[in-house]
């Protein structure tokens, strides 16, 4: 055989070895003698025959090209070949088996149930999070918690949910917030027989001319204000409406006249009624989603559920989502409501600081 054939077949002899299961029991064989320096004791904590143990040294030897211990009838010992090996061998062998247990962490941890919650209605944009969640972690379920409308981080916080989607804005110093999702315009519910209702837009300063009904809870400050500002951005106080705990219910108020209420497009397209009409609202920040977790109880099914998030380029509302809400019956004046702004991607937030509430 020529040099090169044979240069050929010895890095392929290499290959072969370096990946099978033998080359790493050598191994395991030296560490085993190193520490015990003893071959009985050696092949009882390997669960292998002591002239097993003698053949996968011999075996690891012929590989290195020296002796790496020396044995005699009355004691066994390292040579400075080996005691240099080891030294080179055991750090790598532990980082090794490290790494090979973190995946089985991690293993672990994909594997289960993650309860996650949301406010109002787990409409399209929420399953599509789900969806992508579940792409990537196929043994992982999802269970979801509807949450109350004002109370966004209680349920959070009582390990109710382990995740939750919710408006921002988040301020949270104990919460960490991941990707956010599906910038959406805000829109006016306004009783259908109400001048408002056939109007193409509505200002935020004439939000000073209606109750604004806001949601019931122990939301904090700046959260709530964003949902039913209290006044608007020249400073004209904006009447308060009845408090709600529900979406649904603040949607009657609504209709009943009691109120009207702020929501963005897509909570405005599964809420269609004929007794309702939603309206564009101009000088308003839009509605943002996003994905809160609490800091301290941070897993590896979270970390995924926000990887997952953060894949998705795409929102699912368009208008294809829009034309597969039934309009209203054409006995009943209602605006059309407009279809949902195409999501503009937002990546998470770097170090995932707290966001504060966007200027009114």
């Amino acid at each position: 055989m020529s040099g090169t054939h044979r240069s050929q077949a010895r890095r392929e002899g290499e290959i072969a070895v370096a990946g099978s299961a033998l080359e790493l029991r050598e191994l395991e064989c030296f560490l085993a003698l190193s520490e015990e320096l003893h071959f009985g004791r050696a092949a009882e904590r390997l669960y292998v025959s002591q002239s097993r143990v003698s053949q996968l040294l011999a075996s690891l030897e012929r590989r290195i090209g020296a002796r790496l211990l020396e044995r005699t009838s009355r004691r066994v010992r390292l040579t400075p070949l080996g005691e240099r090996f080891l030294a080179e061998l055991a750090p790598a062998y532990a980082a090794l088996s490290g790494a090979v247990e973190a995946a089985r962490t991690r293993a672990r941890g994909l594997e289960g149930t993650l309860r996650l919650g949301f406010t109002g209605t787990a409409d399209e944009r929420v399953m599509s999070v789900i969806t992508a969640f579940r792409a990537h972690c196929p043994g992982c379920e999802v269970e979801t918690v509807e949450i109350p409308l004002g109370d966004p981080f209680g349920a959070l916080r009582a390990a109710a949910v382990d995740a939750a989607i919710v408006l921002l804005p988040v301020a949270e110093p104990d919460l960490v917030l991941g990707p956010t999702f599906s910038r959406q315009p805000q829109t006016l519910a306004t009783p259908a027989e109400h001048p408002f209702a056939t109007r193409a837009a509505v200002s935020v300063e004439e939000l000073a001319e209606v109750r604004l009904i806001a949601p019931a809870g122990p939301a904090p400050r700046y959260w709530q204000e964003f949902m039913a500002p209290t006044t608007t951005p020249a400073g004209r106080a904006i009447p308060r409406g009845p408090e709600v705990s529900t979406l649904q219910e603040g949607m009657t108020y609504v209709a009943a006249g009691r109120g009207m209420m702020l929501c963005c497009a897509p909570t405005a397209l599964y809420q269609r009624r004929r007794d309702v009409a939603f309206v564009p609202v101009t000088g308003l920040p839009d509605s943002v989603l996003g994905l809160v977790w609490r800091r301290a109880h941070e897993t590896e099914r979270i970390r995924a559920l926000s990887r997952a998030m953060a894949d998705l380029t795409t929102d699912p509302w368009s208008e294809r989502a829009a034309a597969r809400i039934p309009a209203p019956p054409p006995d009943r004046a209602s605006v059309p409501v407009p279809a949902a702004l195409p999501d503009r991607a937002m990546p998470p937030l770097a170090g995932r600081a707290p966001v504060t509430a966007p200027p009114m």
